[in-house]
């Protein structure tokens, strides 16, 4: 189904029924500051299954999650000042943290070393959508792993998922341009990925 929703001003009441779908397993494909996505309610183990059949995931290799703001981030992420200064200042925006994980995420959701990668996303439907379900979002590219991110066009992301989602929500045209990935694990940051998000303030 894909379903047309203001990328600026998104309306509630077309959020809520895909929200109703989520809290029941659906898989849902919208648009993040960083590209299109496909996510699922980080509670949902169904839907966490069907969600790495779909990209054909290694179990070894967890999905990060988005949340709706630094509060919520503290809930599943154990946070330290300096690290919280950092997201403070950064935060929404297009980049992925790699945290310590608490004892609410899910298993499935963590590395070996219990650490997870989280999100807080600038575009307003992404936004709606966490604030809205009340939960954190898995957040995974459109494409299948290793394959190139390109897809920047919702009908093209509908030709390309054939019914292999249940929602994908048109916000328009979003050309994908992947998150920079940021360790704040350590004493001091770490760059893993330069991507979007501007690095300099964790150099």
């Amino acid at each position: 189904m894909l379903l047309e929703i203001n990328a600026e001003n998104p309306q509630l009441r077309l959020i809520e029924p895909v929200i109703k779908q989520m809290k029941n397993g659906a898989l849902v494909c919208y648009p993040t500051d960083t590209g299109y996505g496909i996510g699922c309610d980080l509670f949902n183990p169904k839907a966490i299954k069907r969600l790495i059949q779909l990209k054909k995931r290694p179990k070894k290799k967890p999905f990060s999650f988005m949340c709706s703001n630094l509060t919520h981030i503290s809930q599943f992420a154990h946070v330290s000042n300096s690290a919280y200064r950092l997201l403070k200042r950064n935060l929404p925006g297009a980049y992925t943290f790699v945290l310590p994980g608490t004892k609410l995420v899910p298993k499935i959701m963590a590395t070996k070393q219990k650490t997870v990668g989280i999100r807080v996303p600038a575009h307003p439907i992404c936004k709606l959508l966490i604030e809205t379900l009340g939960n954190p979002i898995i957040n995974t590219s459109v494409q299948l792993d290793g394959e190139e991110d390109t897809l920047a066009e919702p009908f093209e992301i509908e030709q390309y998922l054939k019914n292999r989602v249940d929602v994908i929500i048109d916000g328009g045209r979003v050309f994908p341009d992947p998150s920079s990935i940021i360790d704040l694990t350590g004493d001091y940051p770490v760059i893993l990925r330069e991507g979007k998000g501007d690095v300099t303030p964790f150099r």
